[in-house]
């Protein structure tokens, strides 16, 4: 056990002499076309977005880590049918659910184009039939990079409607098993520019997320604000090496690893080049 615990340790200090962060198994996972990635608790399942570069086709891709290699990708078994787009999986703090979005059919909203918050259950092998979350916590404006607290309370990105900030962060609460009305999560998170994909730390302590705030480093930046007393604190940018003059995006907070991954972009005329990152991560660091 001491030992073990040793080991762990000395990890941890060796990560943390990390001066830059690494891209994501390059060629297997990270090939110049993928965003979104989420990773079980235990480490050893992940699921990402396949853009190759575009947003004309979106699928969610699969694999597993098994002695210390990624396997070979395959289409989620949930995802990979071309006549609808898919994005932006993430794990529950159980590891037992995915939250992602699609544009697949609404059987009660028909005429609905935009992407919905499903999700997906862990069975004994694989995984089950996807199920829409709703229309009180989806509507016919967009919703994407959804996730979940571990009383169930989920996090969002929607399109405002009247275009005031372009997009905002909401909550719709868990109640008595059933989905609240959203609320905007309000000043200082949200603001007049673009604040969207927000990964929420299960205990809802904290929340990370990007906006386009112009005082940023580049395109989009990632921050992280806190909830204290009930409110949500003075967004921190995330700084350097973590923010840079391009994009970032899609931050995913892995609790065991004490890891943050995300997505880093940069376009090139008509396509983005985009592979996800890893970077050892200290929330309490940011906590004032």
């Amino acid at each position: 056990m001491y030992r073990l615990t040793l080991l762990f340790f000395l990890g941890s200090l060796s990560s943390l002499a990390q001066d830059a962060p690494i891209m994501l198994a390059p060629d297997v996972i990270s090939n110049g076309g993928v965003f979104g990635f989420t990773l079980s608790p235990d480490g050893t399942e992940a699921f990402w977005v396949q853009s190759k570069g575009k947003r004309d086709t979106l699928i969610i891709l699969h694999a597993r880590f098994v002695k210390g290699q990624w396997q070979t990708p395959h289409p989620a078994p949930f995802s990979g049918n071309g006549a609808w787009k898919d994005i932006d999986p993430v794990f529950s703090p159980d590891g037992d659910m995915i939250l992602f979005q699609s544009t697949r059919p609404v059987e009660s909203k028909p005429g609905r184009t935009g992407f919905d918050i499903w999700a997906v259950k862990k069975t004994k092998d694989t995984w089950g039939a996807p199920y829409h979350l709703g229309n009180t916590i989806n509507s016919d404006a967009s919703e994407s990079y959804a996730s979940i607290t571990t009383r169930g309370h989920i996090y969002f990105m929607k399109e405002n409607e009247n275009g005031t900030g372009r997009s905002d962060i909401y909550v719709s609460r868990l109640v008595n098993g059933e989905y609240q009305v959203p609320e905007n999560i309000g000043l200082p998170v949200n603001t007049d520019e673009r604040e969207s994909n927000p990964y929420i730390l299960p205990d809802e302590s904290s929340l990370l997320y990007f906006s386009s705030d112009p005082t940023g480093a580049g395109d989009v930046d990632l921050y992280i604000t806190f909830r204290k007393n009930g409110k949500w604190t003075e967004p921190q940018n995330l700084g350097g090496p973590v923010n840079t003059p391009l994009a970032e995006f899609c931050p995913f907070f892995h609790l065991k690893q004490k890891r943050l991954y995300f997505a880093r972009q940069k376009k090139e005329g008509t396509r983005m080049i985009e592979d996800i990152y890893y970077y050892p991560f200290d929330v309490e660091a940011f906590r004032k």
